[in-house]
């Protein structure tokens, strides 16, 4: 598929690089990172100097690895409910892109690996030029090994005509201690322009719609503040289980795998201030000065103000599931938590005394996130016993895109009765997009060199920093409780509202 044939672009083709990516055989690879790929060669926002080089420990060659990315990637496409479903892929594009795809066998702790690696990039005609995108699609245990490797072989050094970058999955650290000491380990390397730690919340369009919701529309902008709003619910619920994943999330659980990362990047986005230009430092810094401003709790605090739980066999999703402590390579006595529930405070002048309540869970009654920002009620004393129920205004990340604003009304007839009515906008219905996966703004931009919707090091280290009261406080609490799968999660969860005279918004089935 050459230059000309591809569709033309509203916005410019990355530049010419060769992305390497470790752990090329690995689930992230095949079901997220090749079809974002695929979507941006099909976009025509590649250019045809972009080359893909897969560096794995299992014996295999380019025709294996463009064999088994290419199945994978037509099965994906195959399904409806995948991120990717497209019912086909585009011959041409994967074309184009398959005959680009080359591969590197290595182990990750060998320095022979890097030496090998190097040799690869400076061939002749090249993968790529001098411009190399590194992305660790690896287990966190190989964070600090690869990023060693590279800068101990030479490859972090960036030539005067190109670009070296690296790209970090989460989870980055599993506590405040071990992420700032990668911090720390990957700055001897790499300087802090070239490292990008995704999140790829980041990348769906609702979530970066929320800044244009805000700041597009004096309607909102106005009222987004403790005057006018009460609380704020952040939900992520899952109608799936652990899966295979068992050894990772036996160690993680939900508040590690959750909260500092997903949970907290979409409670910045909805409490930032307006940055002055939307340049990546300048949305970053407000990003990260709300994370900083997450007030640190006691540990009798955090207790206090955290429910977490852990689900029992039940149905979910159309499903039957078993118990988490039967699935595989869980611990039939784990106390890890599949459920978190917490109420937050931001301690600076536009958020004081508005309460922030996150949860997340697996197994679920059903599968959304969203925010849902509620304000104050209107004075009852004009109604009476008609009286106004408050306005709630849903940012719907996913599944079903879009916003909703709850208002009241007058019901027909003689007399004033009062009615919540709602008002829908489903992103659907107004805008024509291809399925994607999140991750295809996300590479762009690492190509471009825009870091607006990545992390940087203060702001990981800042959401750490925020949840560790309550990791400290849990791990000397007996305070797990069970819930049935296929429930909206532990009935001690509306308690934690219902003391403030609140309650949990029902999860959308």
């Amino acid at each position: 598929m050459t230059s000309h044939s591809r569709p033309k672009a509203a916005i410019p083709p990355a530049p010419p690089c060769t992305m390497v990516i470790f752990g090329a055989r690995g689930d992230l690879a095949k079901r997220l990172l090749v079809p974002s790929v695929y979507n941006l060669a099909h976009a025509g926002l590649l250019n045809d100097g972009f080359k893909v080089l897969g560096v794995d420990h299992g014996k295999l060659d380019d025709a294996g690895l463009r064999k088994l990315l290419g199945s994978f990637l037509k099965a994906e496409a195959a399904d409806p409910n995948s991120e990717f479903g497209k019912g086909a892929i585009d011959a041409r594009a994967w074309d184009w892109l398959e005959s680009r795809i080359t591969y590197q066998i290595g182990d990750f702790e060998d320095p022979a690996t890097y030496q090998a690696l190097g040799a690869n990039l400076e061939r002749p005609g090249g993968k790529g030029g001098g411009s190399v995108l590194f992305y660790l699609a690896v287990a966190p245990r190989f964070f600090g090994d690869i990023v060693d490797g590279l800068g101990k072989a030479g490859l972090t050094k960036e030539p005067k005509a190109g670009f070296r970058r690296v790209v970090i999955e989460k989870p980055f650290g599993d506590d405040l201690a071990s992420a700032k000491a990668l911090n720390r380990r990957i700055g001897k390397h790499l300087a802090e322009p070239q490292i990008y730690r995704i999140d790829h919340f980041l990348g769906k369009e609702t979530v970066r719609n929320i800044l244009v919701t805000r700041f597009a529309n004096g309607v909102f902008e106005p009222l987004w503040n403790r005057l006018h709003i009460d609380h704020v619910q952040i939900t992520a619920a899952e109608t799936v289980g652990v899966e295979e994943r068992g050894g990772y999330y036996d160690h993680a659980g939900a508040l590690r795998d959750m909260v500092p990362s997903h949970l907290f990047q979409v409670l910045a986005m909805v409490a930032m201030e307006a940055p002055n230009s939307f340049d990546g430092e300048a949305v970053r810094a407000e990003r990260t000065r709300v994370i900083q401003a997450i007030a640190h709790q006691s540990p009798a605090e955090a207790l206090a103000n955290s429910v977490r739980g852990q689900y029992r066999a039940g149905e979910a999703g159309g499903r039957k599931l078993g118990a988490y402590r039967s699935a595989p390579q869980v611990s039939p006595r784990s106390r890890t938590e599949t459920y978190a529930a917490l109420k937050l405070s931001i301690d600076n002048w536009r958020w004081a005394d508005v309460p922030f309540y996150l949860r997340t869970g697996k197994a679920l009654s059903g599968r959304e996130t969203e925010v849902a920002i509620q304000f104050k009620c209107a004075p009852k004393a004009l109604f009476g016993a008609s009286s106004a129920t408050p306005n709630v205004l849903t940012l719907r990340i996913a599944p079903d895109e879009g916003l909703a604003l709850e208002f009241n009304a007058k019901q027909p007839g003689p007399d004033i009765h009062l009615a919540p009515v709602d008002m829908d906008f489903h992103y659907a219905d107004y805008f024509k997009s291809e399925p994607a996966t999140g991750y295809e703004t996300l590479i762009y931009d690492c190509l471009i060199g825009d870091q607006t919707l990545f992390k940087g090091a203060d702001d990981i280290e800042a959401a750490w920093a925020a949840v560790m009261p309550f990791l400290n406080a849990w791990g000397g609490s007996d305070d797990l409780h069970d819930y049935r799968a296929g429930s909206d999660g532990p009935r001690q969860a509306a308690s934690l509202m219902a003391r403030d005279g609140r309650r949990w918004r029902p999860i959308r089935r």
